[in-house]
């Protein structure tokens, strides 16, 4: 059963399903972390979670176990599973259902929802009733999340329903969407829609779901203006280390699908970023009186910010001509799109400039071999680019070139 051994520890999980199966199968002698037994269990657990997800091959080694998903076939992302191993305590989940059913009968205090729930559980002892702190502890958490409101009668706190809870259901559609697409989408995973998804995906980036908790970590830490303590691990040197900065943006790669937080660091006095993936706890620090300053930094980091490099000193100046036919005019317009915080203008006719300032021009490669066959004139700053974009048009023409009489394979 995936689900008959609960956690505690989120983190745990998601260490464990990284190592097993992300970053490639750990066998039993390559698992120092704990004792074999820990390995066994651990390893067991995992592939009950992942039931219907793994392969396996055999090499000179042994045995090596690895995910195998085709997001073309699956409506839902499996890893979110991690998120239902938590465990919790029995009134977690009967509170949730008492006090949603309470509240839609009228407001109530929590003395009155407290005096519903005894009537409702009359052979009950007071042992077994959950206490005042905790229904109002509940009716709290269910305010902050936008569930119920709270508006004070003399001294006395009266809870109802929002106005347009219940209503959200029927965004079917949207819900499946944003659960597969969305940062944090396992929020809209749990949401049972009653149909079949009509969505599939070509390239959808899965293991983005096993950061969604440090990412809601980090989240309310900005919501607050507080800044950030990271543990952040490191698997080429093994050690965890302490980073604390102020979190300003999350940046999203639709290359490869990588999460990063860009946060302005306390010592080092600079913006940086970090990769979800690679941190293990977040602590929220104390609350910043002058929020306004970090964003003027950001805004002045971000001007010259293709990707997540922040490059060396100077920065890369990119100048490139592309031709485009009297019929193509959805080249200058994806070039507009896609430009960032570049420039185009155009030229003639049939040619267009774009232009750009960058910290790393090394990150555009890329996006700049997309136009190869239009690109009349290319140009950088940073010799290493220049001769990298030259070294690529050469191993393509290679590539495509024949025998030594120059035909085309």
């Amino acid at each position: 059963m995936a689900y008959s051994e609960l956690i505690k520890n989120s983190e745990k999980i998601r260490s464990y399903m990284r190592d097993f199966y992300v970053y490639g199968f750990k066998g039993r002698d390559a698992f120092e972390d704990k004792s074999k037994r820990v390995y066994d269990d651990e390893s067991r657990r995992v592939k009950g979670w992942l039931e219907g997800y793994i392969d396996s091959y055999y090499d000179d080694s042994g045995k090596k176990v690895f995910l195998s998903i085709d997001s073309r076939t699956i409506s839902r992302n499996p890893l979110y599973v991690a998120f239902r191993t938590r465990s919790f305590t029995d009134w977690d989940i009967t509170l949730h259902f008492f006090l949603l059913d309470i509240l839609a009968d009228g407001p109530a205090t929590v003395k009155q929802c407290m005096d519903r729930i005894t009537e409702t559980l009359p052979d009950a002892s007071a042992r077994e009733l959950p206490d005042e702190g905790t229904v109002r502890n509940k009716l709290k958490e269910y305010e902050q999340m936008g569930v119920v409101t709270a508006r004070k009668e003399g001294r006395t706190l009266v809870y109802a329903l929002a106005n347009d809870f219940g209503e959200k259901l029927c965004w079917q559609d949207a819900v499946d969407f944003f659960s597969e697409t969305a940062p944090m989408g396992v929020v809209g995973s749990y949401f049972p829609t009653g149909h079949s998804s009509p969505f599939e995906f070509k390239h959808q980036y899965l293991l983005s779901a096993l950061d969604s908790e440090i990412m809601a970590d980090l989240c309310g830490c900005m919501n607050q203006h507080r800044g950030a303590e990271l543990t952040i691990f490191s698997r080429r040197r093994n050690r965890e280390r302490a980073h604390t900065i102020y979190p300003l943006r999350f940046y999203f790669s639709t290359q490869s699908g990588r999460q990063y937080i860009l946060g302005y660091h306390y010592i080092f006095k600079k913006p940086m970023f970090f990769r979800l993936d690679g941190i293990r706890k977040v602590k929220q620090l104390g609350i910043e009186k002058n929020p306004e300053r970090y964003e003027e930094y950001w805004e002045a980091f971000d001007q010259n910010l293709w990707g997540v490099s922040p490059g060396e000193q100077t920065l890369d100046h990119v100048r490139m001509w592309v031709h485009v036919g009297a019929d193509e005019l959805h080249i200058p317009e994806r070039l507009d799109r896609e430009k960032r915080h570049g420039s185009i203008r155009q030229i003639d006719e049939e040619t267009w400039e774009f232009t750009a300032d960058v910290y790393d021009a090394s990150e555009m490669l890329p996006w700049l071999r997309t136009f190869i066959g239009r690109i009349v004139e290319f140009e950088c700053s940073n010799a290493f680019v220049t001769q990298r974009f030259c070294e690529d048009i050469d191993a393509m023409r290679q590539l495509y070139r024949g025998g030594d009489d120059g035909a085309i394979q």
